[in-house]
């Protein structure tokens, strides 16, 4: 007796086309298609994750440069002065003072000048 596979395949392929939706144009309508798409999309989220990091830094240090900006002072001394005054603030932290709290981050750039 041979064994059929309909019921099988069907579910691991609406299961793919499930994970794949809203991918734009066969990516998301075609099992061969969308099995691709899904196995690049987990490469890309594994090497992004790793990535992201970077991205994260790159935003604060604009943040605090463009906050300093309005006080003269240029984001390289400012950070130099900051670890010859022994102010361990990281660079999130200093971002979100300058883009939330900016009186206090004035306050803080005048300790360090």
């Amino acid at each position: 007796m041979r064994i059929k596979r309909g019921k099988t395949k069907k579910a691991k392929h609406n299961k793919i086309l499930k994970l794949t939706k809203g991918y734009r144009l066969s990516y998301s309508k075609l099992v061969k298609r969308a099995k691709e798409a899904r196995l690049h999309a987990g490469q890309y989220s594994f090497a992004h994750r790793k990535k992201r990091k970077g991205q994260f830094r790159r935003l604060w240090i604009q943040r605090i440069n463009a906050a300093l900006s309005t006080e003269k002072m240029k984001y390289s001394t400012f950070i130099g002065n900051l670890k010859k005054a022994n102010i361990e603030l990281d660079r999130k932290i200093l971002s979100e003072l300058a883009f939330e709290y900016p009186e206090t981050f004035k306050a803080i750039v005048k300790k360090v000048k």
